[in-house]
């Protein structure tokens, strides 16, 4: 323990009452998270009575209702609902088939991806054209994709120890490929799942659409189910026929959900998740872990008696996976109020048990909560790095130069799960998703305690 003052009295400058005041709270903070933290059966609640909730779904109703109850629950001095406009995307009925020259039609597992248009309940087949990566399907001239089919079979990049690093990589193949194929007349796209997994479980997630070419439909199958198509087309021509009636519907209205610990004065710091999920497995990790550790946060907060300098708001935001109206109002309102925020921290990267918090903010404070390191390695913590926000925050950081974080869970099982029917509340740990809460709180101990 005196090595650990001692290295924050140098690395800091905070004198040894305080350095001694805050390691002794970190430990409450986690001894009432490890020993009484409801985290785990929240998400239960969350995910097993309600389920995946894709904004402007009856779920999303129910989960909103579900979020304002436990952030009364939890002890907010005050529970609100912010409006916001969300796209609305209906999967429906869809189906995929194979064959080969000489073969009858199979079935495949797949998903259409989200916010994809489909192919109007109508059979739409053809042959397909293999490539690897947008180089080689760039070389390839139009009258060659015309009428075609084109499988982008791009492995998400293992060789990266930071998974997130892969997902950047290959985030481009799901988001882009539906337009890019569209320019050149064919049919539609199909991508092998952005996915760490070695199984044949699809994952959705959003694409986007270039306006100026035709919308057509774009669809993801999981790696054995690449494999196999990859290892067919080698010497035989490949076919597929899509029937989906995906599509867009009129947007409507949903809300976020937001707690709020009132301080000594008006400065906000805030904490959150979002609440919405893909349609299809349960939400769990993407994005259940974030909310219930939010509302965990505010709980242990209550708990304890700790009574904020500035005012701590807990955010479930709407819409994030599909549009991310949600984190955008939220900025949107707070400059349109003149409100000064702090600080924003969010945990959209799973569960999992934390290996730190990324810091997107100019370097002397980030210097600053690095002097803090040797306060949260004992609880797992040991990266204060600069990185990435979050979606939801981001908003805040573009309109209001807020300084916003993100926790950093352990990545190596999340993209096994993420936006397919895997994410599920039995694939989370109960002290992994507590131990995410604890950093997360203590984070937000000190920014409040020390930042002005």
């Amino acid at each position: 323990m005196k090595n650990l003052l001692f290295s924050v009295l140098v690395l800091g400058g905070i004198c040894f009452g305080q350095t001694k005041e805050d390691s002794i709270q970190f430990r409450k903070i986690s001894n009432e998270i490890l020993l009484h933290g409801q985290a785990y059966d929240i998400l239960y609640d969350l995910t097993q009575n309600i389920g995946h909730r894709l904004s402007g779904s009856p779920e999303y109703e129910k989960a909103t209702l579900w979020a304002e109850q436990q952030l009364k629950d939890a002890g907010a001095d005050k529970v609100w609902l912010q409006e916001t406009l969300v796209p609305v995307w209906h999967r429906g009925k869809e189906s995929l088939k194979y064959k080969t020259d000489k073969g009858e039609w199979k079935d495949l597992k797949f998903l259409s991806l989200g916010n994809s248009e489909g192919t109007g309940k109508k059979d739409v087949e053809g042959e397909v054209i293999r490539v690897t990566n947008f180089d080689e399907f760039n070389k390839l001239p139009a009258e060659a994709i015309k009428g075609k089919i084109v499988f982008f079979d791009y492995l998400f990049p293992q060789q990266h120890v930071e998974t997130f690093r892969g997902y950047g990589e290959a985030y481009i193949y799901r988001s882009h490929t539906a337009s890019a194929v569209a320019e050149k007349g064919g049919k539609f796209a199909i991508i092998r799942s952005v996915s760490t997994g070695p199984d044949d479980v699809p994952h959705t997630g959003t694409m986007n659409y270039d306006e100026k070419f035709a919308k057509i439909p774009a669809v993801a199958v999981g790696n054995t189910t690449a494999d196999m198509l990859a290892d067919l087309i080698k010497n035989q021509k490949l076919y597929l026929k899509l029937n989906s009636d995906c599509g867009m519907q009129p947007e409507k209205i949903n809300h976020s959900v937001i707690g709020e610990i009132k301080g000594k004065d008006d400065k906000i710091i805030t904490v959150g998740g979002h609440l919405d999920s893909w349609d299809v497995g349960e939400g769990a990790h993407d994005d259940g872990a974030g909310i219930v550790q939010t509302i965990e946060i505010l709980r242990t907060f209550k708990k304890l008696g700790i009574q904020p300098n500035h005012t701590i708001r807990f955010v479930c935001f709407a819409n994030e996976e599909n549009g991310a109206r949600g984190g955008v109002k939220y900025a949107e309102e707070a400059k349109s109020k003149n409100e000064t925020h702090l600080f924003a921290l969010e945990s959209d990267a799973g569960g999992f048990s934390p290996r730190g918090i990324s810091l997107d903010m100019d370097d002397s404070k980030i210097k600053q909560i690095q002097s803090w390191l040797p306060l949260f390695e004992p609880y797992g913590a040991y990266l204060l790095i600069k990185g990435y926000g979050g979606v939801d925050i981001n908003p805040l950081k573009y309109t209001m130069g807020v300084p916003v974080a993100g926790l950093v869970p352990d990545s190596q099982r999340y993209f096994d799960i993420h936006h397919s029917a895997n994410d599920t509340f039995d694939k989370v740990n109960k002290r992994e998703l507590h131990l995410g809460a604890i950093v997360m709180a203590q984070m937000i101990y000190m920014i409040d305690k020390y930042w002005k």
